[in-house]
């Protein structure tokens, strides 16, 4: 009977440590939380129990733990979202794969590696979020019509003066498309100011 508690604290433990990670995930809003990382944890720890102790006799042991490697990937796939030319969701499906790590470490009762993963995976994502808010870039594209040469023309000089950095153009008819680059974290402000130049224009922001 010891035996068997031992097995449900390593699943426990496992799915605890893997929520923590979905928690992280699901308070940035992203496809996978709590739900799937706990879950996809406690499977993965209860896998390698399977794999270590619920066969008799001469087996690889290592064949069971080795199928929760290759067969995340197949939810991690499901969380990948191709969208408007822009790959979302990869971070995420590498959460998942941490997680599977993290039940696996806990199945075969290395608490100490487990835990350790969880809180330099918590780190990495936090540290990563931080820095990018912050510093990294973003495309604004910002359609225009109808739209002349002259119209165009005056509403980029108006931006040049505004300080919206235009990255690129293209005209199509009466139609306008443009590439404005600005920080994460100014985004808002920037569509704001696009948004005042736009006098006697249909405007979309994407």
């Amino acid at each position: 009977m010891m035996i068997e508690w031992n097995y449900i604290l390593r699943i426990f433990v496992a799915g605890l440590l893997g929520g923590v990670i979905g928690f992280e995930r699901e308070f940035r809003a992203k496809e996978a939380g709590v739900r799937t990382h706990f879950i996809v944890a406690l499977g993965s720890a209860l896998f390698m129990i399977i794999s270590q102790y619920a066969f008799t006799g001469q087996f690889d042991h290592a064949r069971v733990a080795a199928q929760v490697v290759s067969g995340i990937g197949f939810i991690g796939a499901g969380v990948i979202i191709f969208q408007k030319n822009v790959v979302r969701g990869i971070t995420t499906a590498a959460g998942l794969w941490v997680a599977a790590a993290i039940g696996l470490a806990c199945g075969a009762g290395m608490y100490a590696v487990a835990i350790a993963a969880m809180l330099l995976t918590i780190l990495c994502l936090e540290t990563m979020h931080f820095i990018t808010s912050r510093y990294s870039e973003r495309i604004l594209t910002v359609t225009l019509s109808p739209v002349t040469s002259e119209r165009l023309l005056e509403f980029m000089d108006e931006a040049k003066a505004d300080k919206v950095e235009i990255d690129s153009f293209v005209v199509n008819d009466d139609k306008a498309i443009l590439q404005v680059r600005t920080k994460l974290l100014q985004s808002t402000e920037t569509s704001k100011k696009i948004l005042s130049l736009s006098k006697g224009l249909k405007i979309e922001i994407s």
